[in-house]
């Protein structure tokens, strides 16, 4: 569908005129598609309103209103030009990320509809509607729910239903409420301009030229004379308007596994209400997982108000879910951590709960072994802390093959990789021996001060960590460190660290960064003193 929308990105008073397009398609055998176009009308009709737009340093109408059309403009229209014609003009700013941001918010609005919702651009939607019209009492009432409720909303909808995507986007430019049967595209589209197609401005001209002015005048020639004169990508678009194949759409968001949702005939606005209706929704989920054996690990609930806004909250968890209880505890652990609350505003009027990954669940033994009890109530535990707190504060440490103190241990996501950091092999405590790393190791080393040492290779007497002075009275080490060559370059120094206790009992790993008359010299070839750092705290 084409058409025009005026305001944009909430913004009052916008003229009409910038081109939408919505596509509801249906496919497979007999499932025609849906493509609609919406245009704002005009609030403020006395004057004509355009937007405008700079393009080749050129300022050209981008959009007009109805009352701009019937002063005689058009889009493309230089502005002077314009204004010489009707100097009561009121302008506006073209606004590209305020027009894809409604778009945006209106495909949000149509997955009431079906999941399958596509961009068109530059200002269009897809909706793959396949299976989907009957819960809507059939076709034409579907059509006529799209079209009255964005109408109610101040948009003129042109809209049709045909058996491909791009035949429907082709009528909906000409034609309005147009439902095809499946098979009759070539029919429905023929009379149509060239123009509807929506092809480079080239290629209409080029077949207007040839005096090929309908689609039925370009459909009667040979395709091979078609794609030699115009390209194969025209002729694939002829084929895909005249029904014959159709170009796969591309949605914005995958389809989920599972997906179940209650529809009120009344709005629902508190918080009760909204919780029993997630509870029955998990209910629901789970007993059509449990009949092919498979719990969800990506779960996310979705809410439709009233006035077209859509809220998503999505809750992951380290193992398939396989309880209704858990899935609602997780809810609402997440819905109570949001900083930016749960609004109703007028109400709900769907809400729908998906399960967007799912897993084959895999029994084990649970009477006899507690390993598998505890297993169960940390993974539990971790989906409650990540819910609240989000997955990626929450995470498990994995040994890694690198003898650099910062790399020899990776942090990942405790959900997903609790199995592994259970079964990690951590290098052994010597008995009787002191623990050769400290308990909280920084994660990036930090600064010290150190007025002197021993021996320039030796310990530091004394250092200034945080502004505070600490004297050092035991030292153990060096342990030396060198870095990996291969991976930096050359660039790394040597490191020496040194296990100190301070005069008030605390204990310091500390190094120095470099190797006195070695790697530390300055552009003259003279010694230079070390850095020192700090890169943990021992218990």
């Amino acid at each position: 569908m084409r058409g025009r929308v005026g305001e944009r990105g909430g913004h009052e008073h916008r003229p009409s005129g910038l081109p939408l397009s919505l596509t509801l398609p249906r496919k497979g055998g007999g499932n025609p598609s849906v493509h609609a176009s919406l245009t704002n009308e005009a609030k403020q009709a006395e004057l004509p309103s355009v937007v405008v737009a700079k393009d080749h340093n050129a300022i050209l109408l981008h959009a007009v209103d109805e009352a701009a059309v019937r002063a005689g403009l058009s889009i493309g229209l230089p502005l002077a030009n314009a204004r010489a014609i009707c100097p009561e003009l009121t302008v506006y700013d073209a606004d590209p990320a305020a027009d894809l941001k409604t778009l945006n918010d209106i495909a949000d609005w149509c997955d009431r509809f079906t999941p399958l919702v596509a961009l068109d651009a530059p200002y269009g939607l897809f909706l793959d509607i396949t299976g989907c019209a009957h819960l809507f009492g059939g076709e034409r009432a579907l059509l006529q729910i799209v079209t009255n409720a964005l109408s109610r909303r101040g948009f003129a909808v042109s809209a049709a239903i045909a058996g491909t995507s791009i035949a429907a986007r082709t009528l909906t430019r000409h034609v309005s409420g147009k439902i095809v049967v499946d098979g009759t595209e070539a029919q429905a589209v023929g009379p149509l301009p060239v123009s509807a197609l929506g092809a480079d401005s080239a290629v209409t001209t080029g077949l207007r030229r040839a005096g090929l002015k309908t689609i039925g005048d370009v459909a009667a020639r040979a395709p091979h004379e078609i794609s030699a004169r115009f390209g194969a990508a025209f002729t694939a678009l002829l084929s895909h308007a005249l029904g014959q194949g159709d170009a796969p759409i591309s949605p914005r968001k995958p389809l989920p596994d599972y997906i179940v949702e209650k529809r009120f005939p009344e709005p629902i606005a508190t918080d009760t209400v909204i919780a029993l209706t997630l509870s029955s929704l998990a209910k629901m989920l789970v007993a059509a997982m449990d009949k092919q054996g498979k719990g969800a690990r990506q779960l996310e609930a979705s809410f439709f108000r009233t006035d077209g806004a859509v809220r998503a909250i999505m809750v992951e968890t380290g193992r398939p879910v396989t309880r209704p209880e858990m899935i609602d505890r997780l809810f609402r652990e997440r819905l109570d951590a949001l900083n930016d609350p749960l609004d109703p505003g007028f109400g709900f009027d769907l809400i729908r709960l998906a399960a967007g990954r799912t897993e084959i669940v895999v029994q084990q033994q649970r009477d006899l072994d507690t390993t598998v009890h505890d297993n169960d109530e940390i993974s539990a535990l971790i989906d409650r802390i990540a819910a609240r707190i989000g997955g990626k504060r929450v995470v498990v440490h994995l040994p890694l093959e690198s003898h650099i103190p910062e790399r020899a241990a990776l942090a990942l996501p405790a959900q997903h990789h609790l199995a592994a950091a259970s079964a990690a092999a951590w290098p052994e405590r010597v008995t009787g021996e002191p623990p050769l790393r400290p308990l909280r190791l920084f994660e990036r080393p930090e600064p010290i001060k150190v007025p002197f040492a021993s021996v320039p290779d030796g310990p530091p007497h004394q250092f200034t960590w945080r502004r505070a002075l600490h004297a050092v009275v035991r030292v153990e080490g060096p342990e030396r460190i060198a870095m990996e060559w291969w991976k930096q370059d050359g660039a790394a120094l040597t490191r020496d660290y040194f296990r100190v206790e301070d005069a008030e009992g605390q204990r310091f790993w500390i190094f120095r960064d470099g190797l006195y008359e070695n790697e530390l010299r300055d552009e003259e070839g003279k010694s230079v003193p070390a850095n020192w750092y700090v890169h943990g705290l021992f218990a």
